[in-house]
């Protein structure tokens, strides 16, 4: 393993961002789910013209991490919503956070966590929030390990499949 570094996605990156979407999410949650909803959710969510616009919304940040040449994961960072039970606290949601499968438990995760909570700090937020399924216990887990606890939980549309989520949040101050 070489040395992970992360950088910033542009619009210009919109096909890259495209394809490890597809590629993360699909190789996470394809077992658990009908190809059917997986393929509604994805041309729903990871099309071009989504990603465009989710990349040239203000609020959004987007960080590849990279082991050496190879993109080995992402992150979406969202400052545009705060959930009903922490307002009154500056938070900085990740959105998305993924690494590619062959990845997983290599550092990537790690990093692109790290990055984010930088990126947090920078922005003088007070915490970082996510939403993670269920069923996921090894992210959950991990973010655990890093200092997540649950603080809320929220339905999660899936194609046609209502899947339930835990909210997890981490202070940084």
């Amino acid at each position: 393993m070489q040395q992970l570094y992360c950088r910033i996605a542009t619009v210009d990156d919109v096909e890259l961002l495209a394809s490890i979407s597809r590629k993360t999410f699909y190789d996470t949650y394809n077992e658990f789910n009908t190809k059917e909803d997986m393929d509604l959710y994805m041309a729903q969510y990871f099309n071009l013209q989504i990603l465009v616009d989710e990349i040239n919304n203000p609020s959004n940040i987007f960080v590849f991490v990279y082991d050496g040449d190879e993109l080995s994961g992402y992150v979406k960072l969202s400052d545009s919503h705060v959930p009903d039970k922490l307002q009154g606290f500056t938070a900085l949601e990740i959105s998305r956070i993924y690494s590619v499968k062959e990845k997983i438990g290599k550092g990537v995760g790690k990093k692109l966590l790290n990055e984010s909570i930088a990126i947090a700090k920078q922005k003088n937020k007070q915490l970082v929030w996510l939403i993670v399924w269920k069923k996921n216990t090894r992210a959950i887990a991990f973010y655990q390990k890093n200092g997540f606890e649950i603080f809320d939980e929220q339905d999660f549309i899936l194609g046609t499949d209502v899947q339930h989520d835990w909210k997890m949040k981490k202070n940084l101050f």
